[in-house]
């Protein structure tokens, strides 16, 4: 049974992790190198992670810049850049991409609340999903013989409490990440 419930509570934190990391490419008004992470660039036909074609530094607090290591990527870098859900327009001179944030309006940051929040409520049905199928494990455990009554019990008691702290914690990722987006 302790399998089980160590399966499980690994499960939810790589749900809260994955939820986490959503969230940090999800932009808050000031430029983080982070966003650019899910980008993918065709690099000789190989779709390569942005970060793994070029230099990426945030020189101020609303603008990132992208040195690719080959000029001849640069079409390829703005094609995907474009591409994203970033919402972002690429300028370059020739030898360097840039990327300028603007300033978030109060509507759209309201939109990215929401977003924020629709997240945390697909990360907790993942942890919720993770949940039953504990519980049907320590219930089959139990038809089978292998534990008893109470170990039956005890074990859905100790599942609650871990899919009680999980969706506690993405409950805070979600909080500080709203915070943050309505930050002026």
């Amino acid at each position: 049974m302790k399998a089980v419930l160590d399966n499980a509570k690994e499960k939810m934190s790589k749900s809260c992790a994955v939820y986490q990391r959503d969230m940090v490419a999800l932009r808050a008004g000031r430029a983080n190198p982070q966003l650019l992470d899910r980008i993918t660039v065709d690099y000789y036909g190989t779709p390569t992670p942005l970060n793994q074609v070029g230099n990426i530094a945030c020189p101020e607090a609303r603008m990132l810049t992208i040195s690719p290591w080959e000029s001849k990527l640069i079409p390829a870098i703005e094609k995907a850049i474009q591409k994203s859900d970033l919402g972002l327009n690429p300028t370059n001179d020739g030898k360097v991409i840039r990327l300028v944030f603007p300033e978030l309006n109060e509507e759209r940051r309201k939109e990215l609340t929401k977003v924020a929040r629709k997240g945390a409520e697909e990360a907790k049905v993942a942890i919720r999903a993770i949940r039953r199928d504990a519980i049907e494990q320590i219930k089959k455990l139990k038809k089978d013989g292998e534990i008893t009554e109470d170990d039956q019990r005890k074990g859905e008691d100790d599942m609650q409490k871990i899919t009680d702290k999980a969706i506690k914690d993405v409950d805070a990722i979600c909080a500080a990440k709203e915070k943050e987006i309505m930050e002026i």
